[in-house]
């Protein structure tokens, strides 16, 4: 637990629980609201306005891209067969490659400050060090790094046995910094992987890309239950995530959005609608 103490030494954090959203403000609640609300939040910690967060959230039948993914030589094609399955897809503005979610994935945030003087690695290894010890009852065995053949890969994969079943990303919102990882917790890995192997076949058709997408393998992806051969639920690991950071940081506090946070977000929002005006046009 070294990189957690030293990177994130708080004692209070705010607890947002969005796990159980439908609208916001009496919009739909979908990923790309998440995104914009985490950069909310990161402003607002950079500013010293808010304390540390951890924000939990939930969607259903999403596939969140990453910007090289918007790029893909026939996307469209893609997108769209991602969307006559039911899914919805959004680009997100952190880092990685296409995520699939659903109601089985659990998404924890960790936003804090000093993000100038907190290094990239030492911000994932915060993170690894959070799940390894919100599930140290149930194991011992978990590893971070490349699991290839993993959507979304990348040095801190975490998985136990060789298969995947979480990735983490982050963005830097002026000093704020916005950790976020998808945990499979319930439901079918190999579903969901080959669901994005399939948008990868529909969007390349075997062109050479200058960027080095994933060769999807399903079988080296599953969920924390099928790992742990225990029935989790993703109120259980909402549950354990709301244990390890009373545990952790000592304090945990309830707030709601302030006015200055939810200005924010509405230009975030903004600027993530943007984003996405040519996914948004694909039916």
């Amino acid at each position: 637990m070294n990189t957690w103490k030293n990177t994130v030494p708080y004692q209070t954090f705010r607890l947002i629980d969005h796990t159980n959203k439908q609208t916001f403000y009496n919009e739909p609640f979908t990923a790309l609201t998440s995104f914009a609300i985490d950069d909310a939040l990161a402003t607002s910690v950079s500013n010293r306005q808010s304390l540390p967060i951890v924000r939990l959230w939930v969607h259903p039948k999403t596939v969140v891209l990453g910007i090289p993914d918007s790029r893909l030589p026939y996307v469209e094609d893609g997108v769209m067969f991602l969307k006559q399955h039911g899914f919805h897809v959004i680009v997100r503005n952190s880092g990685g490659l296409a995520v699939a979610l659903d109601e089985g994935v659990l998404n924890i945030t960790l936003i804090f400050p000093n993000g100038k003087q907190t290094s990239i690695h030492q911000c994932y290894g915060a993170m690894v060090d959070f799940v390894r010890y919100m599930l140290s009852d149930l194991t011992g065995a978990i590893e971070a790094r490349e699991i290839v053949g993993s959507y979304c890969p990348g040095d801190y994969d975490l998985s136990i046995g060789g298969k995947k079943f979480a990735g983490i990303a982050q963005r830097r919102v002026r000093d704020g910094i916005a950790i976020q990882i998808y945990l499979d917790v319930e439901g079918n890995a190999q579903q969901r992987a080959t669901l994005v192997k399939r948008f990868y076949d529909h969007s390349i058709k075997g062109e050479k890309t200058s960027f080095a997408f994933p060769h999807v393998q399903p079988e080296v992806m599953a969920s924390l239950s099928e790992l742990l051969g225990i029935p989790l639920t993703v109120a259980d690991m909402k549950e354990r995530a709301t244990q390890t950071i009373t545990d952790l940081a000592g304090n945990i506090t309830d707030r709601s959005m302030s006015l200055t946070e939810w200005d924010v977000f509405v230009k975030r929002c903004k600027q993530m609608q943007k984003r996405n005006e040519k996914i948004a046009r694909i039916y």
